[in-house]
């Protein structure tokens, strides 16, 4: 019978177990979390997001274009002098009213004068409020589907830059483990050596050995560590590009993940793999500008739609900035643009687009086949390199056994210090070559990649 103790501690390491398996499952290696890192903060990729929100806003105006606009609109004008014309009331009404004061005897009908009315208004004001929308406009139309066009093309734009980025990343990360490794081979080939040139005191000292070889030992021993300088030197070069394309300090450590084996084994299945690329960023944005070309020779060859909007008034106006009922007014209209002829720009506009348009399909065959070419020889630089590698496996292991060889057939007498120097040298270059050669493998590997447009991101 379990108890209620067995139940719970059952129960604990059962949770645990299952908090445990994802973890392990979505444990990431050291590059990939330095990738993540330099989507997130490489500076050239921000600047085409920038980009990106630019066309968003730019679709979203595109869209705004369709709902009608309301203004406030007010003027108040006041002048005198300039042209003007004249009324002769008073020549025409002081004789009849002159009569009939006569008539009436009285002066119920005083004289006038002649009025000179000027054009310029007198403390005039109009204040209104327009409402404005477009019934038929073709541009409008076509200009949304560009916008919308144009967004799609700037995302294709910062999938491109970011597998580039990714690239360029794994590339600068296998530099720097290739240098890093290198200072490590020169370390130990400077330990060689410094022991040698101890062995040859050592036998000087006996009486087996000779001045010159001590003397030898230690040019080699001078050569070796000018020859780490370099390679570390050459390690802070790789550390500096590889924090710039990651946004960080200069001098910020670089964490060394170990190579597993299981990196390699992936290698076959990247040489094997012949087909091409169809999710390239790169064919959906030459597609998107074909399509933007079209859209531009469509909008283009409807010139002659007619376009037609309406607007509505209203407001209030009056002078001497009075205001009273008889201020207020409203006004309606419809307004049509209908082009009849413009020295046959417009014919010349749409041939203009045509071109555009052939020309983009010329491009977009043109891409295709740089992508499957480009993808073709960075499967074979991979082969190649991989080829490479395997050889200097053998090369390291046959320059092992030489170097032990002859370092024991010359503490016995039988081999010559020459000999050893050159079985050292010969480790030493077996080294730095299989060092070379693993990462060359590792870099044409990410070649592969960007080529072939798989790595996924999250």
């Amino acid at each position: 019978m379990r108890t209620p103790f067995i139940k719970s501690l059952s129960t604990l390491l059962l949770g645990v177990l299952l908090l445990a398996i994802p973890a392990k499952a979505q444990t990431t290696s050291v590059l990939d979390q330095y990738v993540e890192k330099g989507i997130a903060s490489n500076l050239v990729l921000q600047q085409k997001n920038v980009a990106l929100e630019k066309a968003i806003l730019s679709l979203k105006i595109a869209n705004g274009m369709f709902v009608p606009s309301l203004a406030l609109i007010g003027n108040y004008t006041t002048g005198d002098g300039g042209r003007s014309i004249a009324f002769p009331v008073g020549d025409l009404l002081n004789p009849v009213y002159a009569t009939l004061n006569q008539l009436t005897s009285s002066d119920q009908f005083p004289q006038i004068e002649n009025v000179n009315q000027n054009f310029f208004p007198r403390n005039f004001y109009d204040v209104r409020v327009r409402a404005s929308v477009p019934i038929v406009n073709t541009d409008l139309v076509f200009n949304k589907k560009i916008q919308h066009q144009q967004q799609l093309m700037q995302e294709y734009e910062v999938l491109i830059y970011k597998r580039e980025l990714v690239k360029n990343i794994k590339v600068a990360y296998y530099n720097y483990l290739s240098a890093n490794e290198a200072k490590g081979i020169y370390e130990s080939a400077l330990k060689r050596a410094e022991e040698s040139k101890r062995v040859n005191e050592s036998l000087l000292n006996h009486g087996k050995g000779l001045p010159a070889y001590i003397l030898r030992s230690e040019s080699e021993i001078e050569n070796t560590r000018a020859q780490l300088i370099e390679a570390e030197q050459q390690t802070v070069n790789a550390k500096l590009y590889f924090n710039f394309l990651l946004n960080r300090e200069a001098a910020e450590d670089i964490s060394v993940d170990p190579i597993e084996p299981k990196v390699f084994e992936n290698i076959t299945g990247l040489i094997s793999g012949t087909n091409t690329p169809l999710q390239r960023e790169e064919l959906f944005q030459i597609k998107g500008a074909a399509e933007l070309n079209t859209l531009s020779l469509k909008m283009k060859e409807a010139f002659w739609v007619p376009k037609l909007s309406g607007f509505a008034d209203l407001g209030a106006q009056a002078e001497d900035l009075r205001y009273n009922q008889n201020a207020n007014y409203y006004l309606i209209g419809l307004q049509l643009d209908m082009p009849l002829f413009n020295g046959f720009n417009n014919r010349h506009r749409i041939q203009q687009s045509r071109l555009d348009v052939k020309s983009t399909d010329l491009t977009k065959n043109l891409v295709q086949n740089q992508v499957a070419m480009n993808t073709a020889m960075a499967r074979n630089s991979l082969t190649s390199a991989y080829q490479h590698f395997l050889s200097a496996q053998k090369q390291v292991e046959a320059a092992q056994s030489y170097q032990k060889l002859i370092e024991k057939g010359f503490k016995e007498g039988v081999s010559t210090f020459i000999e050893s120097i050159d079985a050292r040298n010969q480790l030493t270059s077996a080294h730095l070559l299989l060092n070379i050669k693993r990462y060359q493998v590792l870099m044409a590997a990410a070649h592969v990649e960007r080529e072939s447009a798989s790595y996924q991101f999250k």
